[in-house]
């Protein structure tokens, strides 16, 4: 298959959105959040033995969502092939079933794991849709409890948010500094949702996609009922959903633009008050238990997943083993 297209962003920058819309091209099958990358990686390592493997495949609610089986994927596989691969081998399978040329993906959680990214799929594109952070975080911070995955470092205030938006913003562009136009693009959700075929006519030229009129019809064609975060995808692209201007408290938006008004400068947006010459104080210490929070968090989990604790709190989803259910062609 062609190399993977990957819709970066930072939570509620609207890559929900996008994935939709690029999903109904003829040309690539993006499927829901996968969330299982990370884990597979520390799993397994740089090489990887197929059963074992495949035994962890049959364990991830992911996989089982997505309508395959581990026989779907073991066939893909190869003994010795690198764990890129072999993960990439389970969107394969999926592209392949939705009778798709290529396969994407859209995890919000990974814009913590590009240097990952990078090492497993060095050849894939990226597309990173950025939002103005202010507008971000109101829509990130009205979220349902149950709906994401509260690590140490869970923002619950705009400037806790803010060290959220700045770091991975700034980390998705150095990404795309690194590889080069031809696999980097930037789009801006603002242009998104004012004009969509615009926007997206310009990432399907970057990614060699086929566009048809028909990707932005996509209304009707879209399953919410378990998510009330995205309710929003039944109604067509909407600008002004949220106005930090009117949501944010003169506070709130003093202390988000302390942390990250320089970035939103240089990114086009508005500020409400004039940017600082450099981060203060104050703000260099919020950013730095930020990142030292969310550190510990990813090495904490790195380790329980890498653990025999990770198989016992998640057992085989059929009962049998991934080698039984190739044996048997069980689907």
């Amino acid at each position: 298959m062609r190399p993977p297209l990957i819709v970066l962003g930072v939570s509620r920058s609207g890559t929900t959105l996008l994935r939709v819309i690029l999903d109904r091209s003829p040309g690539i099958a993006i499927p829901d959040e996968s969330f299982f990358v990370p884990l597979l990686a520390r799993r397994h390592g740089r090489r990887l033995v197929p059963a074992r493997f495949l035994d962890d495949v049959s364990r991830l609610p992911t996989v089982a969502a997505w309508h395959l089986s581990p026989a779907d994927v073991g066939a893909r596989l190869r003994p010795g092939m690198g764990v890129g691969e072999a993960i990439g081998a389970i969107f394969e399978a999926y592209a392949a079933r939705e009778g798709k040329p290529r396969w994407g993906d859209k995890t919000p959680m990974y814009m913590r794991h590009l240097p990952l990214l990078e090492r497993l799929f060095p050849d894939a594109q990226y597309v990173h849709l950025i939002r103005d952070g202010r507008d971000a975080a109101v829509s990130f911070l009205e979220m349902p409890a149950g709906t994401y995955t509260r690590t140490w470092a869970h923002p619950d205030a705009p400037a806790g948010f803010a060290c959220l938006w700045r770091t991975e913003v700034l980390a998705a562009r150095a990404l795309g500094a690194r590889v080069g136009r031809a696999r980097y693009h930037e789009a801006r959700y603002e242009d998104l949702v004012a004009d969509p075929e615009g926007v997206v006519r310009g990432i399907c030229r970057f990614a060699d996609l086929p566009f048809e009129p028909a990707m932005l019809d996509y209304s009707d064609a879209v399953d919410v009922s378990a998510k009330p975060h995205q309710q929003r995808l039944l109604q067509p692209p909407t600008s002004g959903v949220r106005d930090w201007r009117v949501e944010l408290g003169r506070d709130d938006v003093r202390r988000f633009e302390a942390i990250a008004g320089d970035l939103l400068a240089e990114l086009g947006y508005e500020l409400a008050y004039p940017p600082a010459r450099r981060l203060s104080l104050p703000a260099r210490l919020a950013l730095g238990r930020y990142r030292t929070m969310l550190g510990a968090w990813n090495a904490t989990v790195s380790a329980v997943q890498r653990s025999p604790l990770w198989r016992r709190r998640h057992p085989r989803l059929d009962g049998l083993s991934a080698p039984e259910r190739c044996v048997r062609g069980t689907r």
